[in-house]
Parts: structure tokens; sequence; C-alpha cells
């Protein structure tokens, strides 16, 4: 028995601020079936790029750690390689090391993040959450004992990083590392196989390699849609062309496939961060540069890394004076939602808040 239905409109979000609660979706339904969407943007607006052209280069650095809150530590080695380019300078071995071992410590708490709330979003009323908390717990407490911050963390700065991890720090990360491998198999063992989870997101909310790639989408996400782009393999940046790693690509291109790549992408972080504990070496972590930093003017950088969720890139231009010139972000979250069509027309209401915890979205960088 066929029932008739009318095309129906209905707000969802902003309700909550946090993640993507403050977001909001216009979306035209024919009974449960999404027939067409319409993101809303600006409800987290705090005009972080007009900010940055009114501090001097090192104040900026602080500006980084609110765009995607859960990812610090790599909004500021994104901002820190602009600067460096603009200035024509280079940091230490050891700083790059650093940078580079807190970048992936950053990443797993992210992506621990991002598959907690995904499996949240089904339906595992906070099981898996809690297990994704109790190891980033850890990793702050790791950040904590760098920088005295544990969120925003703005340790890295131009030229390398705030200060030298301190003699405590090494055996802390050796016994996380330690025991995060046997917690991350628990979670695996508890959701890789799951049934409920394979049958709610296999084969839902596909995003084709070309749509990906038409829609600069990046990250897990394109990665997720058989796309083997990673910029720390394509342009490397800081020690990344001293460590070995896999790049997982996933091969259905659905919600499934996007929680698998970062479960993988996990391990290889821990590959990458074993790797800069092996080949560290004693030396300074920063260059001596001005207090104040003044790049020659006419000069322009964009600083870009292979970020938690994608590519994020600063693009900075220089006058001459203390302040950038002129400030823009490139952030992973704001292009990823390009695909927000392709992601939930056609599908169940049911779908749609899964699919959208499928891309990992931060509105602190969306918005800016």
């Amino acid at each position: 028995m066929t029932i008739r239905t009318e095309p129906m409109t209905v707000n969802v979000g902003p309700q909550h601020p946090s993640t993507h609660g403050v977001f909001r979706v216009r979306i035209t339904f024919d009974g449960e079936d999404i027939v067409e969407v319409e993101p809303v943007f600006g409800y987290l607006h705090r005009g972080t790029e007009k900010l940055a052209e009114e501090r001097n280069y090192v104040q900026v650095v602080t500006l980084t750690d609110r765009l995607d809150y859960t990812s610090s530590m790599i909004n500021n080695q994104a901002y820190c390689l602009a600067v460096e380019k603009l200035l024509g300078v280079e940091p230490p071995p050891r700083a790059r090391y650093l940078r580079t071992l807190t970048a992936e410590l950053q990443r797993i708490a992210s992506h621990l993040i991002a598959v907690g709330f995904f499996v949240q979003e089904l339906g595992a009323f906070g099981t898996p959450l809690m297990y994704g908390f109790r190891s980033r717990e850890r990793i702050l407490e790791l950040f904590e004992m760098l920088c005295g911050a544990r969120i925003t963390v703005s340790y890295m700065r131009p030229g390398g990083v705030f200060a030298d991890a301190p003699r405590d720090f090494w055996p802390a990360l050796n016994r996380f590392l330690e025991d995060f491998e046997d917690e991350f198999a628990e979670m695996e063992q508890l959701l890789l196989e799951n049934e409920i989870l394979m049958i709610r997101t296999r084969g839902v909310s596909p995003i084709p390699p070309e749509v990906a790639i038409n829609n600069s989408v990046s990250g897990p996400v394109l990665r997720a849609s058989g796309v083997n782009w990673d910029w720390r393999k394509q342009e490397p940046y800081d020690a990344y062309d001293q460590v070995e790693f896999d790049v997982p690509i996933g091969s259905n291109w659905d919600n499934y496939d996007r929680f698998w790549v970062r479960i993988q992408e996990v391990h290889q972080s821990i590959r990458i961060i074993k790797q800069c504990i092996a080949q560290i070496e004693p030396g300074p972590v920063r260059l001596d540069l001005p207090l104040v930093l003044r790049p020659e003017a006419g000069r322009e950088a964009y600083g870009r890394v292979e970020a938690s969720k994608g590519e994020l890139g600063f693009y900075l231009v220089s006058d001459g004076g203390i302040s950038p010139y002129r400030c823009k972000i490139r952030s992973p979250s704001l292009i990823n939602l390009t695909v927000i069509e392709h992601l939930l027309v056609g599908w169940k209401l049911a779908d749609m808040i899964v699919s959208l915890g499928s891309i990992d979205i931060n509105m602190g960088e969306v918005d800016r």
C-alpha cells in the first residue's frame, strides 16, 4: 500500500554550542526520504582571519588553537609552517621531530573523538565514546606536561616549539603507548565487526572518488573514497620524510569506510610516534628569532598540513609590518561539507545524523 505524502521542510539545529550542534541544515523530506538539503553556517563565527591581521605573528598562534579545538597541535603546526616560509627559515631537527610526534598524538586524540561520537550517533549510549575519552585523557595529560595546557595548547612557535619536553615526558609517553595498544584493540574488537554498526553504515551515503575530488574533499573522507592522497606523503614537512607509514584507503566509499580509515590511521600514527622517539636527538628546539617578527614586504606563503580532518592551510601576505597583511585559512571541515548534498539526498532521516558524523566536522574551523 502506497501512502501519499507531501514534502516537508524541517530545520535541524542549531541546538547546542558544541561540535556540529552550531550547524543548521534545512532539509526537505518526502516522508522519511531526504529530497533537498541546504546547510546554513555562521553561528560560531569569531572573525579569526581578521583578528589575525591585528596581532603580531607570534600572538596569532593562540588564535589557531580555537579553530578545530580537538586538533590544536596540528593547527599550530600549519600556521608556523606558513610563517617560516614567509621568513625563509627552518626549525632545528629536534623541533621538527617534536612537532611531528605531538601532531600524531593530536591526530589520535581527534580520531578517538570522531569514532566515539560517530558510534554514539548510531545509538551506542556512551560506551565506545568513554573508551575514546579514556585514552584521549592520557594524551591531554602529555600535552599538559609539554606546555601546561590540555586543549588550546599554543605549543608550537615560528622557528620551533615553545620549550623542550621535560625529562619525565618520555617515560610517560612510553607508558601511554604500552597501555593504549591494548585499550585500542579492545575498542576495535567492540566495533569493527559489530553487526548493528555494519548494517547501519555499509553502503550508506557513498561518496564516489570523482565527486570527492571535484568538491576538493580531503583527509580521511577523501581516502575513504578510494583516493590515495596524504600531504604527509605528497609534500613531507617537519620530520615526515624521516618516518615510514602507510596510507589507509577505502574501497566502498561509504560511512563504514570513513569510520574504518580513521581506525587504521590511529595505528599508523602510533608507528610514526615510535619512530620519532627512536630517531630524535638532543639539540635546540627553537631558532633564535627576534621577539617581533617582520617578514619582508611583498612576500606571501601558504603553509599546509595533513590535519586530522584533511588539508589545513594558512595563506599569509606580508607588508613588512609586525602583523600579517592578509590571513586566509583553508579549513578542511568547511570544504568537506561541500559534499553534503551527495551525502544526504536520497537517504533516510535515520541516516542523516550518522552520515554527518562520518565526515567529522568541527564548526570552529568552518565559521572561523
